[in-house]
């Protein structure tokens, strides 16, 4: 049996996650719309960041449009992060690593994904109110949360735009050098 040279399994891992990347990318706003479609009230609340008896009756059919359309936004961010990390991973499966193309789409990997947090965060707020208006006077919410889940994926993505950064840098030099032969 032949053993499989670094290269060849960093384009293997390569093809099997940007293949995962685009599937998510594709799966994960179709799983927000048939949560909001399918779910019950006080699994919806959670998205809230309600108790989950805050909902009084039942939602109207407006308030889990809403509430799918609100929650769609960091959704979406997060999709298209994955599609410029699929479009990453594809590269270095050709063994297109250390290239513009890569750093760029490292690095709009990690806008999408810090603006898919700070989205969610906005989104919280908005949900809450959208999933209470039927609720009496009184008894509506408007609810704020930041979570260490938003928090770590604010971390994350500075690092991947860190590492697209050298990356960057490294190329450049590298560059700069073939320059002086």
């Amino acid at each position: 049996m032949q053993r499989l040279t670094d290269l060849e399994r960093i384009q293997r891992v390569s093809a099997a996650l940007a293949w995962a990347c685009g599937a998510f990318a594709v799966a994960l706003p179709v799983c927000v719309l048939i949560l909001w479609a399918m779910a019950d009230a006080s699994t919806l609340a959670s998205r809230g960041n309600l108790a989950a008896n805050a909902i009084w009756g039942n939602l109207q059919p407006w308030q889990r449009a809403v509430g799918a359309l609100v929650s769609e936004m960091p959704a979406m961010l997060a999709a298209l992060g994955l599609w410029h990390a699929r479009r990453c991973f594809a590269g270095f499966a050709r063994s297109e690593v250390f290239t513009a193309r890569a750093v760029q789409c490292l690095r709009r990997f990690s806008a999408c994904v810090a603006g898919s947090a700070l989205a969610a965060v906005v989104a919280g707020p908005l949900l809450s109110v959208v999933l209470t208006w039927g609720n009496p006077p009184g008894l509506r919410h408007l609810a704020l949360g930041v979570g260490s889940d938003h928090l770590f994926t604010t971390l994350f993505a500075a690092v991947v735009w860190l590492m697209a950064a050298v990356i960057g840098q490294g190329r450049a030099l590298a560059d700069e050098n073939a320059s002086f032969v």
